[in-house]
């Protein structure tokens, strides 16, 4: 039975009272109010045709929701390539640059999204990159800087700021779990040198940065192994080196030149056949490319059936065991650098036989 005598005073508890954050907290806190406003909610944008009382009209539509991060003040945006694909029609170079591709949302001075059309500067596939220009004011872009990656030790603290299943500039921590990863993009590019962290990571934050605890990029987060479509504590990140090296190229030449020793690494199945766990495989060979010009095999049919060709296991003194391993050596050199290449000869003979070069890098073919 109710009282009577009861008020929503006598029934209400008490306000706790405020606690102060650890040292810890502040700091994530204090990141968070820093780089919200640096962080941008992209969607790419696709035409459609719809039937109107006039006719068949084009309308802009938007699709896959992603992240990105302001670069500089003159409005250049940083993201993946893969949240763009549907327009950029899953190859670089189909859609030419000053082309628009996108709404990208980002905090006017009130606090509130404000949307821009984002035009396409460049775009590099290979390494699931791509920049966009926004006509915001300078006021408003407020860049991030960019941490040493090669800085970044196991166990430290990260932060991830995205726009997970679209729910904008949600902030995720955790540490960094593993370096030097090699791992596959959503563009079926492989990328090496990659961060692994638990911080949770979901569709809808590829593009975002990932952060030091200075509020640093440390890098660009890209991928999530799962079998769920939703995060598992393993994600994976473009180190800020890569992205160092690649961006200022999309800005100048709207494409990435990068170093190549001109030949096609064999799938791992036929590399397995040959009975190879280490190193990379030369399955075809262009006959005017620097593997090629240096005297190094290719894989080929002989009396007896196929032939391995020669499996590189170090270029320029660094080693060679995979092929994420390759991809991270050739991005950081030079094109018409000269490296020393060593590779195993007649691994499928018994007596596998070492042999050195010195070969000629050039651009890859885009």
């Amino acid at each position: 039975m109710l009282s009577a005598a009861l008020t929503l005073e006598d029934v209400t508890p008490a306000v706790a009272p405020p606690q102060a954050l650890t040292a810890r907290e502040s700091a994530i806190a204090d990141i968070y109010d820093r780089t919200a406003p640096s962080i941008a909610n992209v969607y790419d944008v696709t035409l459609r045709m719809v039937s109107q009382a006039g006719g068949p009209q084009a309308v802009e539509q938007p699709e896959g929701n992603g992240s990105g991060f302001v670069w500089d003040t003159d409005g250049n945006v940083v993201t993946n390539y893969h949240v763009l694909a549907s327009v950029l029609g899953g190859a670089a170079g189909k859609v030419a640059p000053g082309a628009k591709v996108a709404r990208v949302l980002l905090l006017n001075g009130e606090g509130v999204q404000q949307a821009y059309d984002g035009f396409l500067v460049g775009a590099d596939k290979a390494r699931d990159l791509a920049v966009l220009k926004v006509n915001a004011p300078a006021s408003l872009l407020r860049p991030l800087r960019l941490e040493d990656s090669a800085a970044v030790r196991v166990g430290q603290a990260c932060i991830a700021i995205g726009n997970p299943f679209g729910f904008e500039r949600t902030l995720t921590t955790g540490v960094v779990s593993a370096l030097g990863r090699g791992f596959e993009s959503q563009t079926g590019s492989t990328i090496g040198g990659g961060i692994q962290t638990d911080a949770a990571v979901n569709p809808g934050n590829s593009g975002g940065p990932l952060l030091d605890l200075s509020g640093s990029v440390i890098g660009v987060n890209t991928a999530i192994f799962t079998n769920t479509g939703a995060s598992s504590g393993l994600s994976f990140a473009i180190p800020s080196n890569t992205v160092r090296r690649v961006v200022p190229q999309l800005i100048a030449f709207g494409a990435v030149q990068r170093a190549s020793l001109g030949f096609t690494p064999a799938p791992d199945p036929i590399a397995r056949a040959f009975k190879i766990s280490e190193g990379v495989l030369i399955q075809t060979a262009d006959p005017k490319g620097p593997a090629a010009a240096a005297g190094l095999l290719s894989t080929r049919r002989g009396l007896g059936g196929i032939v391995a060709g020669d499996v590189i296991v170090s270029v320029g003194g660094r080693p060679v065991r995979s092929l994420f391993d390759l991809s991270t050596i050739l991005d950081e050199a030079e094109v018409g650098q000269e490296v020393e290449v060593r590779a195993l000869r007649g691994v499928d003979g018994g007596t596998a036989q070492e042999v050195a070069v010195r070969a000629t890098l050039v651009a890859e073919a885009q």
